[in-house]
């Protein structure tokens, strides 16, 4: 039954089949992509999209980005206060050993003073670069980009930023060579820094090096620290050569005494060549030493010829 006016509204409104439909959606997104694709009038559209949703993308990505930025915050917080702490206890140890070190120099002058001690011989420093390894397979030397022109002599002492390497054993005008320690024929007084054991490092081959002719009961242990003595006249004293590694202590009457090198005698390529400010004094001639008195004192030649006069006059008489 209907009212005046109005109609019965159906139960079901029913438009175009699901099929027609669909092919219908297809052929537009169809025609839109080809339109696109040759006329390209849908980029104005996303760049305006993309205009328009770049700050709903900023506030959607806005917690994630807070959470992770405060999580890096709170562990390079916790990193830099423990980095900070760790600076000042190494600044507060720094300056008591700067303390130390002030109060042992200033020790050291004064003793030197009181026992008439001559400062230690300062050195002269020429850098040089290695070039290449020396061509003969049975030694260990390099050339360096240094030579007579610049300062360089036979002699002088080869190091690094960490200990002795060589020994320039031949001089060119601009270039020169050096025997590394660890060639067989290469020597070196040392001490033990440790007691002050005085001996000499021999080059062993195979990067190794060794202190041979000590006793085996010699009081030398793995760790010990080498240093050069400066007995020999060539090398400045107090220069690391190398570390003890291995004692071998068997019935021989000699301990076998492994040592591994203080600088990188196979790897530096940087080096400086170190030579005495000043030559060593020369040794006494045995010669010109005056004779000795019964009494214990010297006599000079005048004495001695006065002696023989007045002896001669009394014979006379």
């Amino acid at each position: 039954m209907s009212l005046i006016g109005h109609s019965v509204p159906p139960i079901f409104r029913r438009g175009p089949a699901p099929l027609v439909r669909l092919m219908v959606f297809v052929a537009i997104a169809l025609t839109m992509l080809v339109a696109d694709l040759k006329f390209r009038y849908l980029e104005v559209m996303r760049q305006s999209l993309s205009v328009i949703l770049y700050p709903v993308e900023m506030a959607a990505a806005t917690p994630a980005d807070l959470v992770r930025n405060a999580s890096t915050y709170f562990a390079t917080l916790a990193k830099v206060q423990k980095e900070n702490a760790a600076l000042r206890d190494e600044r507060l140890r720094v300056g008591e050993r700067l303390v130390q070190f002030e109060q042992m120099s200033r020790e050291n002058t004064e003793l030197r003073g009181l026992l008439g001690m001559a400062q230690r011989l300062e050195a002269h420093s020429v850098a040089a670069q290695v070039l290449y390894a020396a061509r003969d397979p049975f030694s260990r030397k390099v050339i360096l980009d240094r030579g007579a022109s610049h300062g360089v002599g036979a002699g002088q002492a080869v190091v690094d930023a960490t200990g002795v390497i060589g020994q320039v054993s031949r001089v060119y005008p601009i270039q020169s060579e050096v025997t590394l320690l660890t060639d067989k024929d290469q020597a070196i007084p040392v001490t033990v820094a440790r007691n002050g054991l005085r001996g000499a490092v021999f080059g062993a081959g195979r990067g190794q090096l060794e202190l041979r002719f000590l006793p085996a009961n010699a009081d030398v242990q793995p760790g010990d620290e080498l240093l050069t003595s400066g007995l020999d006249g060539l090398y400045l004293p107090g220069l690391p050569v190398a570390r003890v590694v291995r004692v071998e202590r068997d019935s021989q009457a000699f301990a076998r005494i492994l040592c591994v090198p203080a600088g990188g005698v196979e790897s530096s390529m940087r080096v400086l060549v170190l030579s005495r400010a000043e030559p060593l004094p020369p040794m006494p001639d045995p010669a010109d030493a005056l004779p000795i008195a019964p009494s214990g004192k010297t006599r000079d030649a005048k004495s001695a010829t006065g002696d023989t006069a007045s002896s001669e006059a009394k014979a006379s008489e």
